[in-house]
This record gives structure tokens, C-alpha cells and sequence, in this order.
């Protein structure tokens, strides 16, 4: 019997890569803090609308 999962590609279900960014889809250096779910990029960028402000 063949093997079923041949050429397809596993979803990653924990750890750093498990996560992306609801914009612009990058998998690295994720906000998840809240449940936002946004990389630190879109985040700089969103927060001020969020409601986020910057202390110094």
C-alpha cells in the first residue's frame, strides 16, 4: 500500500513556525500577546489604531 501523504505538504501545528501574521503573512517575530497575531512590523504600524501607546 502507497504511502497517502506522498507530495503533500504537513501543516505545522505548534511552535514558531505554527503562527502568521493576519496582514501580510510572515511567520517570524509574531505579536500573539492578546491574541493579536500580528508580526512586529504590521504591529509598529497598527498599534497607534489599535489604541496602543507608545511610553518611550
Amino acid at each position: 500500500m502507497a504511502n497517502n501523504k506522498a507530495g503533500k505538504e504537513r501543516t505545522k501545528v505548534f511552535g514558531r513556525g505554527s503562527h502568521e501574521c493576519l496582514l501580510c503573512g510572515r511567520k517570524q517575530g509574531i505579536v500573539r500577546r492578546y491574541n493579536i497575531f500580528f508580526c512586529r512590523q504590521c504591529f509598529r504600524e497598527w498599534a497607534p489604531k489599535m489604541g496602543f501607546k507608545k511610553l518611550n
